[in-house]
């Protein structure tokens, strides 16, 4: 390991790629990468991938929830994605006496299958370049605020004419910070249920402590259903409802993979950063992310003890225990990466090249445009965004303290939730009884069901007093308690208790005989309105500052992909469905030795070592284990007499890709990716050709869960296997 944090990172979004880098639009594959991804042994046409008048693979790629990427993988809308991104709906779904997500859960039949309260699944339809529609009515000499008027009442147009009639969603997204437009259409399915999970056990073996980490043995899937009406058209919830019959369904691999062959992965990646400048890096690395760090860290802290002690409010606060958890990992391993590779230093210099090349007289190096015009363009665009950075550093570290309140506790955005209800009862002249029990209280039950006041209250102290005492300038009435001598944590007890938010009863007793005043003058109530003001002000000062900073990003990226024309890009990603392409491949020098014989997958053996009886997070089923023992894999083995559990590949992914398919050169399912490894978790500002790694469950271990384990092999019977 010491000789892989010896590599200096020297990537920048203007060198040459390497050929694993990128996340590509698909109507761009057969113009930008076919022919490298041929001679990689991609063995389909662009056709077969990208196209909108017949089927093909995109076909079978969905967002799912809106925040992961999911799978078709037969012909009855059956979806394939990981166990995290299903988790907040298998938690909502389960209960002390039907713990699905302890216990597992597998329908025998549709019948069977459970709909969470809201979940949906997106297909992509089609998308278009509208970048010269759009950009030919802005010109350099309006402001920031004149340019995003007319460009969002030509988007609304571009909308209502791809949307027929409200059957399609359409977005219309802006790349390189606004260079560029392309549309996007999609058609959305919100009745989609449940039909099989692992237990925690397998679904999320090594719990925090392997996340992020390599080697990695966890069965990361779940599996569910988009239900229509009888015309397979999207519909909401009813009995009456069918799975529909999707256009595509993925085929799966029972044949594997050998080191070195190709792959790739469709998804939706969430968010990628390749384009910041060195003082964005410098901001989140020294301001921002430890703030990100502390405040998520004291949030977990205050859950935990309570969730320790009560299985039904561990299953209350699961998802939202594992969401904070996950990002805390994600920042602190932003921080350590970043450091490490001086990430930072080298974009520093790349930006100090634009800056020569801008003021270069030199024809050759200039380019096309000559040096005037160079300055005119782009003379003051790192000066803009230096200045930015520089005067709101102070501030990110504040804003994210405040956001580690605003994340972890519910009981400050519990007024917003409020607000219409009570709004109908101030309003209301006199609700009887009655009224009062069958259109209030059923509210007031739903707001509280999942809420257990010890904990909050708790969070709400911590978090609190954590952004009271670490923020520069938090809200005034949290310095006032601070002056006061007085110790700040119990100010907040005494704050929470006084308040009528803080029981279901209270609040069902004041919602009875409401008193607008005594409302407005609520303590708690207060607070969040004060806490929810400074999260959204924005002073004259800093209006005009991220004016100057969205102007000077925008034409520092121009500029750039000005000076290198010959260079191949990518945008960023921004949740619009990707390809990306490489290779399996191992971790490189000094990789982690694990379970089986080499180092770019690893098997049950693994797991069974992992193996800590009682442990919340390396506990394992009994029956996993004798399966194990008797080495009955079924079909799902490989030659060697392994079974696979996870795998490597050099893809470049990123939030939003969990769930994603791993594809092999036939466009046949072998996997599906979960997560990336902490060596390069700079990997939203830059990406490493060397350390980059996706890290994916095998496919043939989830059809070992599904059919050995679970015996739910009809869910088996119903996909294509190819071996």
């Amino acid at each position: 390991m010491k000789k892989m944090f010896k590599i200096l990172l020297m990537v920048f979004m203007v060198l040459p790629l390497s050929a694993n880098e990128g996340m590509w639009f698909l109507m761009h594959i057969e113009r930008l990468n076919y022919v490298d991804m041929q001679k990689m042994g991609l063995q389909l046409t662009p056709e077969e991938i990208y196209n909108i008048n017949n089927y093909s693979l995109k076909d079978a790629i969905v967002q799912f929830g809106g925040g992961c990427t999911a799978e078709i993988i037969s012909k009855n809308g059956l979806v394939l994605t990981n166990h995290h991104c299903g988790y907040g709906q298998i938690a909502e779904l389960s209960t002390e006496e039907n713990d699905y997500l302890t216990n597992g859960f597998w329908a025998k039949d549709y019948s069977e299958e459970l709909k969470p309260a809201n979940l949906s699944v997106r297909f992509f339809v089609r998308m278009d370049d509208v970048t010269e529609r759009i950009l030919s009515l802005v010109n350099e000499g309006m402001t920031e605020l004149e340019r995003e008027k007319i460009i969002n009442q030509e988007i609304a147009k571009i909308q209502k004419e791809n949307d027929e009639g409200g059957k399609y969603t359409v977005s219309v997204r802006p790349f390189y910070s606004g260079n560029e437009y392309y549309y996007f259409v999609y058609q959305d399915y919100t009745d989609v249920r449940l039909v099989g999970t692992p237990p925690n056990s397998i679904g999320k073996f090594g719990g925090d402590t392997d996340n992020w980490e390599w080697p990695r043995h966890t069965g990361d899937f779940s599996l569910f259903r988009v239900y229509g009406d009888a015309e397979g058209n999207p519909a909401a919830y009813s009995q009456d409802n069918v799975p529909v019959q999707v256009k595509y369904h993925l085929p799966v691999s029972m044949k594997g993979y050998e080191e070195n062959d190709f792959s790739m992965i469709l998804g939706y990646p969430g968010r990628t950063n390749r384009w910041m400048p060195s003082a964005g890096i410098d901001q989140n690395v020294k301001y921002a992310y430890p703030a990100w760090v502390e405040g998520s860290k004291t949030s977990m802290d205050a859950m935990k003890k309570h969730m320790e002690q009560n299985q039904q409010v561990n299953l209350d606060y699961a998802s939202k225990y594992a969401s904070i958890a996950n990002y805390w990992k994600n920042r602190q391993g932003m921080i350590d990466a970043l450091t490490q590779h001086k990430t930072a230093e080298a974009k520093r210099a790349k930006e100090e090249e634009f800056v020569k090349w801008i003021n270069s007289k030199d024809k050759k190096l200039g380019g096309k445009t000559g040096q005037a015009e160079r300055i005119k363009n782009y003379g003051n665009v790192m000066d803009a965004i230096n200045n930015y950075y520089e005067q709101t550093n102070v501030k990110s570290k504040d804003d994210n303290y405040l956001v580690s309140v605003l994340r972890g506790s519910n009981m400050i955005t519990l007024p917003n939730r409020l607000s219409r209800m009570m709004s109908e009862v101030m309003e209301s002249d006199a609700m009887d009884e009655v009224a009062f029990d069958e259109k209030i209280q059923p509210q007031i039950d739903n707001l509280y069901a999942k809420l257990y006041m010890p904990l909050e209250r708790d969070v709400f102290i911590e978090t609190l007093s954590l952004y009271a005492n670490k923020a520069s300038n938090p809200i005034e009435s949290l310095v006032k308690m601070k002056d006061s001598g007085s110790d700040i944590k119990m100010q907040l007890g005494q704050l929470f208790d006084a308040s009528i938010l803080s029981s279901k009863e209270k609040l069902s007793q004041f919602a009875k005989n409401p008193d607008r005043d005594a409302y407005i003058s609520d303590p708690l109530i207060q607070l969040s309105n004060e806490l929810f003001t400074a999260y959204r002000y924005e002073s004259d000062e800093l209006k005009v500052l991220g004016e100057q900073y969205q102007k000077g990003f925008r034409n520092m990226i121009k500029g750039m992909r000005e000076m290198n024309p010959d260079v191949t890009y990518y945008p960023d990603a921004n949740s619009t469905l990707r390809l990306t392409y490489g290779t399996v491949r191992p971790l490189p020098l000094g990789a982690k030795p694990n379970d089986a014989a080499v180092n770019y997958f690893t098997t049950l053996k693994g797991t069974v070592a992992k193996y800590v009886p009682g442990d919340e997070e390396f506990d394992m089923p009994q029956r996993l284990i004798d399966l194990y023992n008797n080495k009955d894999f079924g079909p799902y083995a490989d030659k060697m007499g392994h079974l696979p559990v996870n795998f490597l590949t050099d893809h470049d992914i990123t939030g939003g890709n969990s769930g994603s398919p791993v594809l092999n050169a036939k466009g046949e399912l072998i996997g599906l990716a979960f997560d990336g490894n902490i060596e390069a978790m700079a990997g939203d500002v830059i990406f490493d050709e060397q350390l980059q790694r996706t890290i994916s469950v095998d496919i043939r271990y989830v059809l070992f869960i599904i059919d050995k384990y679970a015996g739910a092999k009809h869910i088996v019977d119903e996909l294509t296997l190819v071996n």
